[in-house]
């Protein structure tokens, strides 16, 4: 099959293009008119290379009444997403060979977008039979384990190096699990708690405690360190000094980015996440975006029920796969971010890390994913539009000024709203 996308704009790159398209990869691009079947036209919108959201809870198996494959999928692309990475603690965990094998099974007849696949760290012997699956990293959920397991776990990791095809990439969630027991008994032992109390029980010092364990073992180990939706502006600093002598990359989320704890006081539980909102001057801003930022979602619906039913017994997490592309545009429309780190922090660099070398740039034989641009359609966010399951946003109601308007994934449309 092929496909021309006629009257693009780039990014970087004055005037307008021609996309020809062969079997799902990019065979072309020209100022002149390119011939094909079949003609799209872009109308003057951008296209840029197709977005990647590092980081994704699709919650498929086992607690589909969240979000499956299907509906996840669905609201990537309708956010602009061509490809996804989804996290491993799903019902069964996928730490063994069986359950990643039943994942991939699950995501390649549901998903309809791009999907890769972060196992969960087990025994040396069942990480090494996992391998055999190629899972794209390991995830550590270091706010579960005591400072001895991760000792263990980041060594078999340098193992599983030495003895399989592993890149040696671990992505983690970075609160030491210590300091968030101990400051959450204290608050419970108040006669009263409140929503805000939450982002106390995980302190600031939790997760900047935890980069600082996460990046001296990654760099015993000689493993590449992600940090999974970084929250804490001196975990930021951490993480930039580090990232001069080993390999470290780390994500922001959009709540972290445009939200502090004070939310807690209008939304409630609904906000209630992991790494929790941080205080107004402890959080990380849009400021922070530069040339090697990744934003990774952190998409993680709830049901209605999960989300309300108190302060410490409330599901954390926040759906934002949808929002988050007009966010960051409305951003830019601000004069607060730069249009030309989207492609960036939305797709190259998370394509670099993850080592997607036939994605997250615009070029001949790379693969035909991408997000088509209006910089100018403005509206308000409807979470009755939303694809995916959840039925909460803190961003619903929210104005925007700049939208995502088609995805193309393999060369196939997925989503349009041109």
């Amino acid at each position: 099959m092929d496909l021309v996308l006629k009257n693009c704009k780039m990014v970087d790159n004055a005037g307008e293009y021609y996309i020809k398209i062969i079997d799902g990869k990019i065979a072309d691009i020209s100022k002149t008119p390119l011939d094909a079947s079949q003609t799209i036209d872009i109308k003057d919108n951008y296209v840029l290379p197709g977005f990647i959201d590092p980081h994704i809870h699709f919650r498929d198996p086992g607690l589909t009444q969240k979000e499956d494959f299907k509906t996840g999928s669905m609201a990537a692309a309708n956010g602009g997403f061509t490809t996804v990475i989804d996290m491993p603690n799903t019902l069964p965990k996928t730490n063994t060979y069986k359950a990643l094998k039943e994942k991939i099974k699950i995501a390649t007849e549901k998903s309809v977008v791009n999907f890769e696949l972060q196992a969960g760290t087990n025994t040396l012997e069942e990480m090494e039979k996992m391998m055999e699956l190629d899972p794209i990293s390991f995830k550590i959920f270091m706010d579960l384990e005591s400072d001895e397991n991760l000792e263990k776990i980041f060594h078999d990791l340098s193992l599983l190096k030495e003895k399989t095809n592993y890149n040696g990439l671990v992505a983690t969630h970075c609160e030491k699990k210590s300091i968030v027991e101990r400051e959450t008994e204290k608050l419970k032992e108040k006669e009263e708690n409140k929503a805000i109390d939450y982002t106390y029980g995980r302190p600031a010092e939790s997760e900047d405690e935890s980069v600082r364990q996460a990046i001296e073992l990654a760099r015993e180990n000689n493993l590449r360190l992600h940090i999974c939706h970084l929250s804490s502006s001196k975990s930021l600093s951490l993480a930039k000094s580090a990232s001069k002598s080993m390999p470290v990359s780390w994500e922001f989320t959009p709540h972290h980015l445009l939200l502090d704890n004070s939310a807690y006081n209008v939304y409630d539980t609904f906000i209630k996440t992991n790494p929790p909102l941080r205080e107004n001057g402890k959080s990380v801003t849009v400021s922070d975006l530069d040339e090697s930022s990744i934003i990774g979602t952190d998409h993680a619906p709830h049901t209605l029920e999960d989300k309300t039913k108190g302060v410490w017994s409330s599901s954390p997490g926040i759906p934002n796969l949808e929002t988050v592309v007009p966010l960051m545009l409305t951003e830019v429309n601000k004069g607060n971010l730069d249009f030309k780190l989207i492609p960036k922090i939305f797709s190259q660099n998370a394509a670099k890390v993850y080592g997607l070398t036939s994605k997250g740039e615009i070029k001949i034989g790379n693969d035909a994913d991408f997000t088509v641009i209006d910089l100018k359609q403005e509206g308000k966010f409807n979470i009755e539009t939303f694809k995916t399951k959840a039925e909460y946003s803190p961003f619903d109601g929210w104005e925007y000024k700049g939208i995502p308007i088609m995805t193309i994934v393999n060369g196939k449309v997925v989503m349009n709203k041109i």
